[in-house]
């Protein structure tokens, strides 16, 4: 049986999923969109093909709806959603700290909601989207989210409660990675180098490391060891950033996203 897609709230990261699902096989009258402004929803209508539908619209038609709004809009949507949402109807939520159980308790009795906690990746197809069953969802819900977000990168199921520190590592996880880019480049440029010279080095080293880690199997530490001579460069660069309390930075940083996630589920 055809299953209607809808993803409500299609900024950039829901408009990724929609080209995700068409590439994967969805017709564009498989999939509904919803957005705040006319000329966006007339942008994703012509760039797609898909109905642009309000939101009523949406749950009524779809078997899955994807919430992709801002968490402070969250309470809003729910409460323009919940007469025209049955029991049976799919909920993914990808808004960071808003649990399952936040959505459930605004909807009919035993709506099944997947939480999902994916990333900006996901505009280049390399997201990594972890995926969260709320109370009255099974395998069969789990398997439908994955299947719709894996032509956008790779899924992982992790338990609930480990959401907020999936959104302070992976979630929040790209914006740290450009903020130690853009450090590197200034040094770079500090050291002598040009701006564009540095900032590709930099990018090329990232990558090939990245994809080191991801294919070699090898721990970190392993693959740093073995940059690492003794007495050399490498070594002299790691103890100043050691220092100057870099690792210890990083992990009070992860803590202050993961308390703010927790801070946003309880409406602060």
């Amino acid at each position: 049986m055809t299953q209607r897609v809808a993803v409500l709230g299609t900024g950039k990261i829901g408009e990724a999923l929609v080209s995700g699902l068409l590439r994967a096989g969805k017709q564009p009258d498989e999939v509904l969109v919803t957005a705040r402004r006319p000329e966006r929803a007339a942008m994703l209508r012509s760039t797609y093909g898909v109905d642009a539908v309000s939101n009523a619209e949406a749950a009524a038609k779809a078997d899955t709806l994807i919430l992709m709004v801002k968490p402070q809009d969250m309470a809003a949507l729910l409460e323009e959603l919940a007469p025209h949402v049955p029991a049976g109807r799919l909920v993914i939520t990808g808004a960071a700290g808003i649990t399952t159980g936040f959505i459930a308790s605004r909807l009919a009795e035993g709506v099944p909601v997947v939480r999902v906690m994916t990333n900006t990746p996901v505009l280049v197809d390399e997201a990594m989207s972890a995926i969260s069953a709320g109370a009255h969802a099974t395998e069969e819900h789990l398997a439908r989210t994955e299947e719709i977000f894996a032509p956008v990168g790779k899924t992982i199921r992790v338990p609930e409660a480990q959401q907020d520190a999936v959104t302070a590592l992976s979630g929040s996880g790209p914006a740290y990675f450009y903020y130690l880019v853009e450090a590197m480049t200034d040094a770079g440029i500090l050291l002598g180098l040009p701006r564009a010279a540095a900032h590709d080095l930099i990018v090329q080293a990232a990558i090939g490391a990245a994809v080191m880690l991801r294919d070699s199997g090898e721990h970190p530490v392993k693959l740093r060891e073995a940059v690492t001579s003794p007495a050399g460069t490498t070594i002299s660069a790691i103890r100043t950033m050691e220092d100057h309390g870099v690792r210890a930075a990083m992990i009070a940083a992860l803590e202050a996203a993961r308390d703010r996630s927790r801070e946003l589920a309880s409406g602060t």
